[in-house]
């Protein structure tokens, strides 16, 4: 049915509405946030989805939600992968209205803590050729079950999104373009400029210290030439970080945890547990996520170097807030130990950055020592 037989002009103007605040972002995850919200709006419906389906076209890779708070999303827990009513969904990329989820003969069954839902409407997304995902909503605010209208409405929503995360996909590749050549940019100038000037400087002090007959001079001059060596030494590991981050970075912030667990195994001697909890990958985004993994290297470092611990725990919850939880069963916490103090110094400011706390101290589950870094999540 085309929007010419929809009736109720209020209806074509709130899709209006839609369509143009959709559009009105590049970034690709406020595009995904606005198309669920605005399709809720849309249709009066009481929750929204959307699922976004894997390259192969057979599971869910993430799934975006309004209607629920952060906590009650948390509380759910795994992630839906795409089963019953949404497998469906992605199986055959159809317009789908169900009365009662309930009576439904594709009803898979909702997980604890999740809230009971009866009408049902889906629609799917498509960019370009390819199916990108579903939208889910469910149970309209009138009570009322959900019409054809409401499927056009949602329908001409999902082309419009098509074309907007389309375009943001485009924003987002030229960005990161962008981004490449600045990191060119800057490697080129540090290496180029800056540790040449700064080798240059070493090897005049190295000359001056030939005339240096004063044995407290001369070390302090040798204690600059180390300065600058060291120096050196870091600018070009900084050059090598611009210039592999893209490639070593994966998809998500599990995978970056699991990626790195892998690369750090070396360094411990044996492999932690790692556990997660709540949409780890859906709520924690790019900053909080590198500012986290680097609160794992550092915790982990600690310990391989101080704890002598044989058993490492890592929980990872994700819900109002993103909590870091890392026990070991070592020898416990010793502060005076310099490299640990400069390590939770630069994890309290990382902590103090994202508006978070960090705390560190007897670990009840180990019996070793207990880091716990925790930062607010943005919804």
């Amino acid at each position: 049915m085309p929007l010419g037989q929809i009736k109720d002009a209020s209806k074509l103007r709130r899709l209006v509405d839609a369509v143009l605040v959709v559009e009105r972002d590049l970034s690709l995850r406020v595009v995904l946030e606005t198309i669920v919200k605005e399709a809720a709006t849309l249709v009066n419906a009481r929750y929204g989805a959307l699922g976004v389906i894997d390259p192969s076209g057979t599971y869910l890779v993430d799934f975006i939600v309004t209607g629920l708070s952060a906590d009650e999303i948390a509380k759910i827990g795994e992630l839906p992968k795409g089963h019953g009513l949404l497998g469906t969904l992605i199986s055959n990329s159809e317009p789908l209205i169900i009365d009662s989820i309930e009576k439904s003969s594709l009803k898979f069954g909702f997980p604890a803590n999740h809230p009971q839902m009866s009408t049902f409407l889906g629609v799917p997304i498509t960019v370009g050729e390819r199916v990108f995902g579903n939208l889910y909503l469910t149970d309209k605010l009138s009570g009322e079950t959900f019409d054809h209208e409401d499927q056009i409405l949602v329908d001409y929503l999902a082309r419009a999104a098509g074309i907007a995360i389309e375009n943001a996909r485009l924003h987002a590749t030229v960005a990161e373009f962008a981004l490449k050549a600045d990191r060119e940019r800057i490697a080129r100038e540090l290496h180029d400029e800056i540790i040449q000037r700064l080798f240059a400087i070493g090897l005049s002090l190295q000359a001056t210290m030939r005339s240096i007959e004063e044995d407290s001079v001369f070390a302090s001059v040798q204690n600059a030439i180390d300065d600058i060596d060291e120096a050196i030494k870091k600018i070009r590991a900084t050059i090598f970080a611009l210039e592999t981050s893209k490639s070593r970075m994966p998809s998500s912030f599990r995978s970056s945890v699991m990626a790195l667990l892998k690369e750090l195994h070396p360094v411990l001697g044996f492999e932690p547990s790692v556990s997660f909890t709540g949409p780890i990958d859906t709520l924690v985004g790019n900053k909080i996520a590198t500012n986290g993994l680097s609160v794992i290297r550092e915790a982990i470092s600690n310990v391989a170097k101080h704890a002598r611990a044989s058993k490492v725990d890592i929980s990872i919850e994700a819900g109002s807030a993103l909590t870091i939880t890392v026990d070991d069963n070592g020898v416990g916490y010793h502060p005076s130990t310099s490299d640990s103090s400069k390590g939770v110094k630069n994890l309290s400011q990382r902590a103090k950055d994202l508006g978070g706390s960090v705390e560190i101290g007897m670990s009840t589950k180990l019996r070793g020592t207990r880091l716990e870094f925790s930062v607010p999540l943005s919804r």
